[in-house]
């Protein structure tokens, strides 16, 4: 695989997964002229594999897409595969940020855990029966308020009792070897070793 095309305009998941992936060869689909096609899948992994699909069509290679989101446990998993859009269709991070610390308003601290979900596929083309797919985790717990100017998402607001800050606090290097998206593109390098 000489390169691969991210099924995202995401410029913060394209420089992270640029980041995790290299020294790997990676086109953003904006970089292709390839568009975004409707998430319809009811599941981060079914996203996934239509968004990688979709990019293999058109762009005629090897494609990874990733979806991932933030589940809280007190909205049973919401906003969940509809996080980016949490807000409404054309919402910005902060109107999605807003529109949860509205509705988490008087959940006590410790009712107000939550994880953060990616799962990615790759498909060698875009009718691969064998796409690889593999997924992480990160828990937490959802602050209180927004801190911290790292990150995008839901990072200011997604409190890692772990390290005593927010995601949105940890510097790239940190953050890249811990995320949920860090994880899974582990699980993703050991079945690409046992694929080959």
């Amino acid at each position: 695989m000489n390169d691969i095309i991210l099924a995202t305009g995401n410029a913060g998941k394209i420089a992270e997964l640029r980041a995790i992936l290299a020294p790997l060869s990676c086109l953003s689909q904006s970089d292709l002229g390839i568009g975004n096609i409707e998430e319809t899948g009811l599941s981060f992994v079914e996203n996934a594999l239509l968004k990688a699909r979709h990019a293999s069509r058109v762009g005629n290679k090897p494609a990874l897409a990733d979806d991932s989101g933030l589940a809280v446990l007190a909205l049973q998993g919401a906003p969940g595969i509809y996080s980016a859009r949490f807000a409404g269709p054309d919402a910005s991070d902060e109107d999605n940020i807003n529109k949860l610390l509205n509705t988490l308003q008087g959940v006590k601290d410790d009712q107000r855990q939550a994880y953060f979900y990616c799962a990615i596929a790759l498909v060698q083309h875009a009718n691969d029966p064998t796409p690889l797919i593999a997924c992480g985790k990160l828990n937490g717990v959802i602050a209180q308020n927004a801190n911290g100017n790292l990150g995008f998402g839901y990072d200011p607001v997604f409190y890692l009792p772990t390290h005593g800050c927010t995601m949105a606090e940890l510097p790239a290097s940190v953050k890249n070897t811990i995320s949920h998206r860090a994880r899974a593109l582990k699980q993703l390098q050991q079945l690409l070793a046992q694929h080959d």
